[in-house]
């Protein structure tokens, strides 16, 4: 990290933290209602007489659903390495270089533990 000293305030700081666990509950209720979902509806169509378009339909929908889940385990994964940086007191600096995360970024994205060129970056590797 160098010798780069966070410039936020004990408050700014306590304030990303209860939206950061408030963002962590929010993902996960929206994660486990979506897989309780995926879970019924295979159910229902097991029960079911139904054509082969229905189950295209069904399994485009939950690949859909599947994608949506993921990305919110991902954004979880990320709340909680911000959660640890707090902790830290590394909040606001990359985890790739170090450098600082400007402050709008975390207005918008208190969750964002690097900078948008190394998340772009970080996106196209995948």
């Amino acid at each position: 990290m160098g010798n780069q000293e966070p410039t936020f305030s004990a408050v700014y700081l306590e304030c990303k933290r209860r939206e950061l666990m408030q963002l962590r509950a929010q993902l996960r209720k929206t994660t486990n209602a979506a897989e309780a979902e995926e879970r019924r509806t295979m159910l229902a169509a097991d029960l079911q007489v139904h054509e082969h378009e229905d189950d295209a339909q069904r399994l485009d929908a939950l690949e859909k659903e599947g994608n949506l889940v993921r990305r919110d385990i991902q954004r979880i994964a990320r709340v909680e390495r911000a959660l640890e940086k707090l902790d830290e007191g590394t909040y606001g600096f990359s985890d790739v270089s170090g450098r600082r995360i400007p402050d709008n970024r975390l207005d918008v994205m208190p969750d964002a533990i690097n900078t948008v060129a190394e998340q772009e970056a970080s996106e196209r590797g995948h």
